[in-house]
């Protein structure tokens, strides 16, 4: 049970609780709360989407789309050794150490990698690889802090709100990236990235402690009480519903990987077509990527942001979070449909920017509700290890895919034929996952009965 599940008496509702009322049913004192973790992530979002663009221009500037494929494996292994480290960690600390003292961690390594990059070191490879941990951590531990912080009925309110800061930190980061390009190299953004992540470190102070006023002293407690000693895979593995989500975001990936191979595939032989493929042309075909980059991450966050902002909340006040788990798999099926008989790049751009949208507004948010109903250990250790290694996971398998593909030379038709296949399977996890869900929805209302 979250150490939020009970909480004093609601305090009167104040004027931002009602400014907030068009996009979700917020209770009295709620709304300065949301806001602040709605903040929190779109720091987070804002400066992933402006490492994400530095990761795509060093990696498919250096080595290409296919070596980016190969690499997004060597992440999966990584997990196997960071998510035991963090469950070792949360089994020691409290709530806001585990956090703050997470973030920090990582912000460090930028700094490292800004003394590489001074030295002429080609980095992309490791940066991809540190990037790809870095992001399903910080994003992982985000969502499951504010797991703890609300019940589930808060959770299926607010979070919909909180997501607004993640698809408009994502709008504005890939923007900021395509333009920031042409006046900071790479790692100029990774010494700014710091200065947010320290601004994050500071928002999640504020959150604990506004929360830590609004709870009883036995919650209070408990959230400073360190984790129990069962890691993140025991937890996963010993539950049927976390193996489900398990399976969920690995087939997630596994797909939106695929596609991205095929975007990031056209777009490098695009870049070797208008400037060469020799070295002396690796910076204009880095620049190239970037800005291409930048604006399809504008794109597929404009209108993450505005599904978020618009549809989200409605969605799961009117269908309810198990039906919204069908929509993306549905949106994704249709796409990757389309391109076994339009293969053009027009089609895999406008395909991929509607399938991300979703992912990164609406999917999101119910792959983290999800686990409102779930206990601090699930919240923090099995969200972990399934937001980590069983994502990269995934990117192990598309790697598989990828190099079967590219050693058989499978057209675009190929790649969008098996990644079809692949959705027809999530869809039927989906339906397990909605299954086990509505089965708890039952339980905690004849508990509460």
């Amino acid at each position: 049970m979250s150490a939020a599940s009970h909480t004093l008496p609601p305090v009167r509702t104040t004027l931002l609780d009602r400014m907030l009322a068009p996009f979700s049913r917020v209770q009295g004192g709620e709304g300065a709360g949301a806001l602040i973790l709605a903040a929190n992530v779109f720091l987070l979002l804002g400066s992933y989407y402006v490492l994400k663009t530095v990761r795509e221009a060093l990696i498919l500037g250096e080595s290409g789309a296919a070596v980016k494929s190969y690499a997004s494996a060597g992440q999966a292994v990584l997990m196997l050794l960071v998510v035991p480290l963090y469950g070792w960690f949360g089994s020691r600390v409290g709530r806001l150490t585990l956090v703050a003292g997470s973030t920090l961690f990582f912000a460090s390594h930028l700094a490292i990698f800004f003394l590489l990059g001074q030295t002429g070191a080609h980095i992309g490879v490791a940066f991809f690889l540190w990037l790809g941990v870095y992001n399903m951590f910080v994003v992982a531990q985000f969502w499951a802090f504010a797991n703890d912080l609300y019940t589930e009925e808060q959770g299926k309110r607010l979070f919909p709100i909180i997501g607004v800061g993640a698809s408009l930190g994502a709008l504005v980061g890939a923007r900021a990236a395509g333009d920031m390009f042409k006046v900071f190299s790479p790692y100029q953004l990774m010494l700014i990235t710091i200065g947010i992540l320290l601004a994050c470190v500071a928002l999640t102070y504020v959150s604990h402690l506004r929360q830590q006023r609004r709870t009883d002293a036995a919650h209070v407690k408990a959230a400073e009480t360190p984790l129990n000693k069962d890691g993140g895979f025991k937890l996963v593995f010993q539950n049927s519903y976390l193996r489900w989500i398990a399976a969920l975001v690995l087939l997630l990936n596994l797909v939106n990987t695929t596609g991205e191979f095929l975007v990031g595939d056209f777009v490098s032989d695009q870049a070797v077509a208008r400037f060469g493929a020799g070295d002396e042309f690796a910076a204009q075909r880095g620049a190239f990527i970037g800005q291409f980059y930048g604006d399809y991450f504008f794109w597929v966050n404009l209108l993450g942001f505005l599904i978020q902002t618009f549809l989200v909340s409605r969605i799961f006040q009117y269908a309810g979070v198990g039906v919204a788990l069908f929509v993306l798999p549905t949106i994704a099926l249709g796409g990757y449909s389309m391109l076994i008989f339009f293969p053009v790049l027009a089609i895999i751009r406008a395909a991929k920017i509607f399938e991300n949208a979703t992912d990164y507004s609406l999917n999101n948010t119910v792959r983290h509700a999800l686990f409102l109903n779930t206990s601090r250990e699930a919240k923090y250790k099995a969200k972990a290890a399934i937001d980590t290694f069983f994502v990269r996971f995934g990117d192990l398998i598309q790697a598989g895919v990828v190099f079967i593909g590219t050693t058989l030379a499978w057209t675009t038709k190929h790649f969008a034929v098996v990644n079809a296949g692949f959705v027809l399977v999530w869809l039927f996890v989906a339906w397990q996952i909605y299954k086990g869900y509505k089965q708890q929805e039952a339980e905690a209302a004849k508990s509460n009965a």
